[in-house]
């Protein structure tokens, strides 16, 4: 190294490619900007996840999954528009092609239009066991439903989505949401009847 690239060097004054700075900054601050909106996230996709998989390992590696499809495709993403949405979607696409989103969805029910209705309770549970039984059996009832039931329920219910950011992390027409949460609700309630009578 000759004694002036020595002393440049050594100021921190190195003649680079020209961009390779302007790269290096904007990878740095899409990566900033990708965590200051991911990273918030990660609770919400982790449960998003978990109600799908039904398994606390693979919600895990497609949470894991989701953040590095996420962070590779972030210059796709358009600014001003919905993050959760996108990133949902992502995870959602994701869990879809996996092995157990594949078996999970393997087979669709026909929906029975005809389920009777769940009385409507005029009270409410006067002890902690009967609210406890009451959330394992609605928790249990969710699980069992299909996928594209169990996914809509838990983002308009759990997660508290608009029916515009459903569509969007659906990639469906928001008609389509208000008709499929219509029907994933008359499945819950025909497997809580299911349920309740049983008992």
């Amino acid at each position: 190294m000759s004694h002036q690239s020595a002393n440049e060097a050594a100021r921190g004054i190195i003649s680079f490619p020209a961009g390779l700075l302007y790269r290096v900054a904007e990878e740095r601050l899409t990566t900033t900007t990708f965590e200051e909106l991911a990273m918030p996230l990660f609770d919400q996709l982790y449960n998003f996840a978990h109600w799908l998989t039904q398994n606390r390992a693979e919600a895990e590696d497609l949470v894991q999954e989701t953040y590095v499809k996420a962070l590779k495709g972030f210059s796709s993403f358009q600014s001003g528009t919905n993050f959760r949405a996108w990133i949902y979607r992502i995870l959602r696409n994701t869990f879809l092609t996996s092995r157990t989103g594949l078996k999970a969805t393997a087979t669709v029910p026909l929906d029975d239009d005809d389920a009777p209705e769940l009385p409507v309770a005029s009270g409410t549970p006067e002890t902690i066991f009967i609210e406890r039984s009451q959330e394992r059996l609605l928790q249990g009832a969710i699980e069992e439903l299909p996928v594209h039931f169990r996914e809509i329920l838990v983002l308009c219910e759990v997660e508290e989505m608009s029916y515009q950011e459903i569509a969007e992390a659906l990639s469906i027409p928001i008609g389509t949401v208000m008709s499929r949460l219509s029907r994933a609700r008359k499945a819950l309630r025909a497997s809580l009847l299911q349920k309740v009578e049983g008992d």
